[in-house]
């Protein structure tokens, strides 16, 4: 690996992050730049934590996945079955497995391929106003389907909150807490959490961007204080190379069930297909290259990814919304 040319990409890009890069117990490369809190200058180092955006998924995947296992959900069973959809324009055809592989033509609350912008939408209510996952559900519970359930693909964040509700549902308890309590915990990932971005939070980066004038603009208000079942939670770069090792491990999971949650479901394209929360690249040969998801947000952006034939772990966390392409794209080239 040629760790030279992912260092120029850190400094090229202005890189205000981490990278990690792990082979079993040997770390082949690890950087930490830039600064994690402004107010006193405190430096990023590598136990800094950082939103993770999209990243969550994996976590609810995860909990969702555990409840199939105990009966108390049902992967081919509809989301009404488990949580209250019947003013909303949610089918009762859409099933969990449709939620997991963004396969339900759920409408998201905002279309960014269409143009829309999340501004709009905290404009006519505060991001501060959502607290519980349930907050989320007025937000794209009304929109017309994008399509019937099963008969294509399109991402979608709502998907993901409607399995955070669900796993609610079952466990009585919420989202936040039952992740905490059974991924984290069993995975062995001891830093990570959800906490709330409003507060000086120890060792989590601020997240933000700057602007075309070179002011730095905070996301605190970008959207809401506390993550959620599709995004939001904080985590290390260390703790996501243990959630990779224990996903990969059957330490959360079953090893049946492990070996669907690290495995293609749906294809999207020719390159590329989704998972049970993980995408999937492949060679140019059919075999699966890679299992990896990556997430952006105001303030915020990164992935984690397992190259198998590598058997080589990424993770690469930004507290930009723009900071991290440039470095996992070059660290992507070597594999």
């Amino acid at each position: 690996m040629d760790t030279e040319a992912i260092t120029r990409a850190i400094e090229a890009s202005e890189f205000t992050g981490v990278v990690l890069i792990r082979r079993g117990d040997d770390t082949l490369f690890q950087a930490a730049t830039g600064v994690a809190k402004r107010a006193d200058g405190t430096p990023i180092t590598l136990e800094t934590r950082f939103d993770t955006a999209s990243i969550t998924k994996l976590f609810t995947a995860a909990a969702v996945l555990q409840q199939v296992e105990v009966g108390a959900l049902d992967l081919d069973a509809s989301i009404h079955e488990y949580v209250e959809l019947d003013d909303t324009t949610i089918g009762r055809k859409v099933q969990l497995v449709h939620l997991l592989t963004h396969t339900s033509g759920v409408a998201d609350a905002v279309d960014e391929a269409a143009g829309e912008d999340y501004s709009e939408l905290w404009a006519d209510r505060p991001a501060s106003s959502i607290v519980d996952t349930a907050d989320l559900l007025p937000l794209f519970a009304d929109k017309e389907p994008l399509f019937a359930p099963g008969s294509d693909v399109e991402y979608s964040d709502a998907g993901y909150v409607l399995l955070g509700m669900a796993v609610e549902s079952v466990t009585g308890i919420s989202y936040r807490e039952y992740v905490e309590q059974q991924v984290f915990r069993i995975a062995g990932m001891t830093d990570s959490g959800f906490f709330d971005r409003r507060t000086d939070v120890p060792g989590l980066a601020d997240g933000g961007d700057v602007d075309e004038d070179g002011e730095w603009h905070s996301n605190v208000d970008a959207y809401p204080p506390l993550g959620s079942p599709d995004a939001g939670a904080q985590s290390t770069a260390a703790d996501l190379v243990t959630f990779l090792r224990a996903a990969r491990g059957a330490k959360l999971l079953t090893q049946e069930t492990t070996e669907e949650f690290t495995s293609p479901q749906v294809d999207v394209d020719e390159e590329v297909s989704f998972g049970f929360g993980f995408e999937f690249d492949f060679d140019e040969d059919g075999a699966v290259r890679s299992m990896y998801l990556d997430g952006v947000n105001a303030g915020a952006s990164g992935i984690v990814r397992h190259y198998f034939a590598a058997d080589t772990d990424v993770v690469v966390l930004s507290n930009s919304e723009d900071g991290a392409w440039d470095v996992i794209r070059e660290i992507d080239a070597q594999f």
